[in-house]
């Protein structure tokens, strides 16, 4: 399924992703790996076990970028220009090998840019983790792109 284009965006509307995600411990220690991020809480299984949570927690900017990822086909999968910021980025609660995360992304803002050729478009994105009963909130943050309208995109793109 393509992307939507600046005016299929309505703000207050919550887009339900469905692919899902188990995180394995492969997953984590790739990330680590490509991001030359070496905190031991991802990679030490001893160092992990003697802190609060008790074992290794997944990189959060991992499960942050999953869940960008996981909400591209419903949300701009060809009909972005740009990504513009991620803003308010918090982790409260953690997620750890073997869990499964689920992604929602409401639209929270949209304006016409100046030359009213684009828009800019903020979407508030939730990963839950749905292999604890309760789905705690493991991640949200604030994206906002800059979104092609439907009438300027290149022929061939829609």
């Amino acid at each position: 399924m393509p992307g939507l284009y600046y005016e299929e965006f309505t703000v207050g509307e919550t887009i339900e992703h469905e692919r899902r995600r188990t995180i394995s411990e492969s997953d984590n220690q790739r990330f680590c790996d490509m991001t030359m991020n070496q905190q031991p809480l991802h990679l030490d299984q001893e160092f992990a076990a003697d802190t609060d949570f008790g074992e290794r927690l997944v990189n959060g900017l991992y499960t942050m970028s999953l869940a960008v990822g996981i909400s591209i086909p419903e949300t701009t999968d060809g009909t972005i220009v740009a990504n513009l910021s991620y803003d308010t980025v918090e982790h409260p609660h953690p997620v750890f090998h073997g869990d499964t995360i689920r992604v929602q992304s409401t639209v929270a803002d949209k304006r016409e840019t100046s030359d009213g050729e684009r828009g800019v478009v903020t979407m508030h994105v939730e990963v839950f983790k749905v292999n604890d009963p309760d789905e705690p909130l493991v991640c949200e943050f604030d994206r906002t792109v800059l979104s092609l309208k439907r009438e300027h995109a290149e022929e061939g793109d829609e």
